[in-house]
């Protein structure tokens, strides 16, 4: 079944404005988070620096000061409030993530293992690109997974921390930054070929540093055209021979003109794992 990220903006400036919730104490925060659980999410998304075209960096205080609060009110919860400490995962031979592609897209000795969600419970994900900021959260609220766009390239710190709190990961393909994003979408071997050699080579540091359960995102709309976001949806089995669970951020961005829905049935079809989404999808999808 598809899982579902829904995403909590603490920012006063992200792209899409009915998913921020910024104020100066966490109520509203809680409530949001409250309302999405109800509705069936799996995982919050906190983030608290926009990464919308254009964005500016913020100080790591600043994105601090933003989180803290939130984080805070989570870990005071009632103990059948609190957010599950990690994903479980599983290991299985399962011939079809081998892809049929050549041995320089596949995982040294780990095409195998995929991660696998348990039930009735959920998660928080903290969008960062930042270790420290992954390891005030954890002082505070303990495992969550890390969501971070740059894959550990933006933080050299990045994925030894990950690996020595033992927390789950998601690495998203992107290359510059928000202001420079749109100037880097050539890809010479196309755009899944760019997509495969990226998570190959971030595959192989996972493995180095002993980062076993991480999610894979091929990151739309981040340096990249329109068609190539497409592109990317209509080919995402090409991605199932890292063996990993693959998460989809579509919601609202600017190539689907307004038309998520369909963005959303490309990647159920194509065999996405989870979606991130601004409004949780009434229906559910078994695959």
């Amino acid at each position: 079944m598809v899982k579902q990220m829904a995403i909590v903006n603490l920012t006063p400036d992200s792209f899409y404005e009915p998913s921020r919730v910024w104020s100066d104490n966490a109520d509203a925060a809680i409530s949001r988070i409250r309302k999405f659980l109800a509705d069936g999410a799996d995982i919050i998304d906190l983030g608290a620096v926009s990464t919308r075209p254009g964005a500016e960096d913020i100080p790591l205080e600043e994105e601090w000061r933003r989180l803290e609060p939130v984080l805070t009110a989570l870990a005071k919860l009632p103990e059948d409030e609190r957010p599950k400490a990690a994903l479980s995962s599983v290991t299985r031979t399962d011939s079809e993530y081998n892809g049929g592609f050549s041995t320089r897209y596949c995982l040294p000795g780990d095409n195998a293992s995929r991660a696998e969600f348990g039930n009735n419970a959920y998660w928080i994900s903290i969008d960062t690109t930042r270790a420290e900021i992954v390891r005030r959260a954890h002082s505070v609220i303990g495992n969550f997974i890390v969501n971070d766009i740059s894959a550990g390239i933006d933080d050299a710190d990045m994925l030894p921390t990950v690996a020595s709190l033992g927390l789950n990961y998601i690495a998203m393909h992107k290359h510059g930054n928000p202001r420079t994003m749109d100037t880097l979408t050539e890809y010479p071997e196309g755009i899944m070929g760019e997509l495969l050699d990226y998570f190959c080579n971030f595959a192989a540091r996972a493995q180095e540093l002993g980062i076993h359960d991480w999610i894979l995102d091929p990151g739309l709309g981040f340096a990249k055209t329109d068609e190539q976001n497409w592109d990317i949806l209509r080919n995402l089995e090409a991605l199932k021979v890292f063996g990993r669970p693959i998460l989809i951020g579509a919601a609202e961005k600017r190539f689907t003109h307004g038309d998520t829905a369909a963005a959303h049935e490309l990647a159920i079809a194509h065999g996405a794992d989870i979606l991130r989404v601004h409004t949780l999808l009434s229906a559910t999808y078994d695959k």
